[in-house]
């Protein structure tokens, strides 16, 4: 086994001082000189036309120094790959939170004064706001134009309210089912849910002297912005610089533009700078959640538990814009998690994006998954019951093996599906007796790591400092630390002695960014090769100067050694006299997923009042098959955060919408869990040598989200029968189920 001084060591966050003392600069705290507040007037109305729009009053309030309409941005869209949002609402609003004016004022209070003063009047239309209501011949249509819109993956035969839809699968689901004995069919309901990170989107837009526009944003994504920024504004790449700020968590909200578009218009009118804050209000009403979803099942199944057929179709309620969802497909990918992590012949699954009268949707950690693998999962355990079988053994029957085509055909390397299931089977003690009314339920998925691009570079200077640079702006993820752990390692030199510094967007041509659980396998790999190329060009340079054998040369900490006669000298001295600094850079481009897939088996146990229909999650079990863990203590941290947001996914989570309008706009009424929710967690972790990232690692960051759900609605079928197919699973929900006659 390798011993490594750094990699595998718990290791403090390198901002975690600065962060809970309050010496982190987030960009609601950057002010530049003349700096404007820009405040934002929305649609009350789920689906209008906009008749007539007056903001002469509001251009008349003191310290006002821009206001803009629609009619001023006519014909400016912007998204992440679909260009469908509109900076300002033209002729209708299409959700009740929609931009409609903007102005930008000295103070907010000017500002939400002028806002006051606009004069707007809207013509109501007929509205749609579930997804299959959407897709009815009588609905209204949303977006007529669709087909002109940029960056629509495929035209449409016929313009539907349906504008996206993608397949995966293989076999032929009709033999499939012909050949079954039973036939399973289920349909599956969730809620929105809010990505509940501490700071809201915030942007900071400057028009420099030399006409470059500056942007300061909450983006994890801000190569991605740059280009998408590009084509809205019509200006080249080279004339917008994203600078890089701390960014207050992110959770995968924070990969669109939001504001930024806005911001620019803004200060463009009024020649000075322009800050945008969204509050909390408005990120509940007009952010960008999880989107709910409708997911319809029909599973054909030996009588021996032998899955043959599986049908699924994702029904994602998109909202009014589908501008928010990133390339390739502007869909989610999740959809393609209907089959699980199990062997099955014919396979059709469908994922649909429909347009509908409400907030639009976005990314949330491991998009699309949580709602599938939520429906799918459940709807296992209700295959096992209707063939008399234990859903442990089910799952054990038909789980991937070495070798197996997974539903979509794929094949991946170091398959550990069941090895991980009976892990956490017996880290949870799911076999062993219950009390009355506590039920235990598990789950499955898996999730290999994303590719995608990215550039470091190692410095090493005369002084003896070393400094490594990347182009990843990181929300909290620990990124920083882990790079200074990657660095270190390959030169032999301690944490505490690595500098991160981050380059804005002139530093590299492009870099994916945060996202798709990537950032070790991609970012950490750039690191890695940097250190590596550092350190030989440092033994290069030192052989020349010293006159010793390159071949016999090797760091050890601030020196260089020379083996074989045990001489050494300290590299600063080395670059002091060659009077230069010594740089090495590493770029990763590697798009596709990796070939190898990280399973997670999830085991709930609940208590259920069978009186009042409250749901308690006693003790939560994860086991996940991982590559090598790098620090232990943020590896931890990443499945605990994901099995607290799960629970409030599962159990209390719900950005409720009533007739296209958000009622839940405080977290008093959207209720995330707190301490006194979090139940006993149990982790289990099967590590191996098998990860794409430096030292084998694998991604974490999204895999434990998507079994976590249907484990406690498992859990809560099994302590007193209620089947639960919309989340969250409420006390009021499961009352309900037992007054119907569900359960004993």
């Amino acid at each position: 086994m390798v011993s490594y001084s750094n990699i595998g060591r718990s290791t403090p966050r390198m901002e975690g001082e600065s962060k809970v003392t309050g010496g982190e600069q987030y960009t609601a705290d950057l002010t530049l000189p003349g700096t404007l507040w820009g405040r934002v007037l929305r649609s009350p109305f789920p689906h209008a036309r906009i008749t007539h729009i007056d903001a002469s009053a509001a251009q008349q309030v003191p310290g006002v120094m821009a206001v803009l309409t629609g009619a001023d941005l006519r014909g400016v869209r912007y998204g992440r790959r679909l260009y469908d949002v509109p900076v300002l609402a033209e002729d209708r609003v299409r959700f009740a939170g929609e931009r409609v004016a903007a102005v930008a004022a000295v103070d907010r209070d000017a500002a939400e004064e002028a806002l006051l003063r606009i004069e707007i009047e809207y013509e109501e239309l007929p509205a749609v706001y579930d997804p299959l209501d959407a897709l009815e011949p009588n609905a209204p249509i949303l977006h007529p134009d669709v087909n002109s819109y940029t960056g629509l993956p495929r035209p449409l035969d016929t313009v539907t309210n349906a504008f996206v839809r993608d397949t995966w699968g293989k076999g032929d689901v009709a033999v499939g089912f012909a050949q079954a004995d039973v036939i399973v069919e289920n349909t599956f309901t969730v809620a929105r849910q809010h990505q509940g990170y501490l700071e809201s989107h915030t942007c900071l837009v400057w028009i420099d002297d030399a006409g470059r526009v500056q942007v300061w944003a909450s983006s994890k994504v801000p190569y991605a912005v740059k280009q998408q920024l590009s084509a809205a504004w019509g200006l080249p790449e080279e004339r917008i610089l994203i600078n890089p700020v701390s960014i207050g968590g992110d959770f995968g909200g924070k990969g669109s533009p939001m504001d930024i578009p806005l911001a620019y218009y803004l200060a463009n009118r009024a020649g000075r700078p322009v800050k945008m804050a969204m509050d909390y209000i408005e990120e509940f009403t007009s952010g960008n959640p999880r989107h709910a979803a409708v997911i319809q099942l029909k599973t054909g199944v030996m009588r021996d538990g032998t899955l043959v057929a599986q049908e699924s179709h994702v029904y994602f309620n998109s909202g009014a814009y589908g501008g928010f969802k990133p390339a390739p497909g502007v869909n989610l990918g999740g959809a393609a998690k209907a089959g699980g992590p199990y062997r099955i012949p014919h396979v059709l699954l469908e994922g649909v994006q429909v347009y509908t009268n409400t907030v639009p949707g976005g990314f949330m950690r491991a998009p699309g998954e949580p709602q599938t693998v939520f429906a799918s999962e459940s709807h296992m355990d209700e295959i096992a019951r209707q063939l008399g079988m234990d859903p442990l053994v089910l799952r054990m029957k038909n789980v991937l093996q070495q070798g197996d085509e997974n539903p979509l055909g794929n094949v991946f390397e170091n398959v550990r599906a069941q090895e991980t299931l009976e892990a956490a089977v017996t880290a949870s003690g799911y076999r062993t007796h219950k009390g009355p009314n506590i039920g235990r339920g598990v789950a499955m998925s898996d999730r290999p790591t994303a590719g995608g691009e990215s550039h470091a570079s190692v410095t090493l200077n005369p002084d003896g400092s070393v400094v490594v640079h990347t182009a990843i702006f990181e929300p909290g993820t620990g990124t920083y630390t882990l790079l200074r752990q990657i660095v270190g390692e390959e030169l032999g030199l301690p944490v505490d002695a690595i500098q991160v510094e981050v380059w804005d967007t002139d530093g590299v041509p492009f870099d994916t960014g945060v996202g798709g659980s990537r950032v070790t396998r991609v970012a950490g790999l750039a690191a890695y090769r940097a250190a590596r190329a550092a350190a030989q060009e440092l033994i290069s340079v030192g052989a020349d100067l010293l006159g010793w054998p390159e071949e016999q040369m090797s760091l050890r900490g601030l020196e260089i050694v020379r083996q074989d006669s045990g001489g050494h000298q300290p590299w600063s001295d080395v670059l002091q006299r060659l009077n230069r600094q010594v740089v090495g850079t590493g770029h990763v481009r590697d798009p596709s997923p990796a070939p190898v897939s990280s399973f997670t088996a999830q085991v709930a146990e609940v208590q259920v009042d069978p009186e009042t229909g409250e749901v308690k999650v006693l003790r939560f079990t994860t086991a996940h098959d991982s590559g090598k863990i790098l620090n232990p203590v943020d590896h931890q941290g990443q499945i605990d955060g994901s099995i607290i947001q799960g629970i409030g996914y599962a159990l209390s989570e719900e950005l409720v919408v009533d007739e296209g309008r958000v009622t839940s706009t405080t977290f008093g009424e959207y209720k995330i869990p707190c301490i006194k929710d979090i139940p006993e967690l149990i982790t289990v972790v099967l590590e191996s040598d098998s990860g794409p990232g430096p030292y084998n690692a694998k991604g974490i960051g999204e895999n434990p989200c998507g079994a976590i759900a249907p484990a406690i609605a498992n859990a809560v079928r099994d302590a007193v029968g209620a089947r639960i197919k919309h989340l969250p699973i409420t006390a009021e929900k499961v009352f309900q189920a037992l007054a119907e006659g569900e359960g004993g």
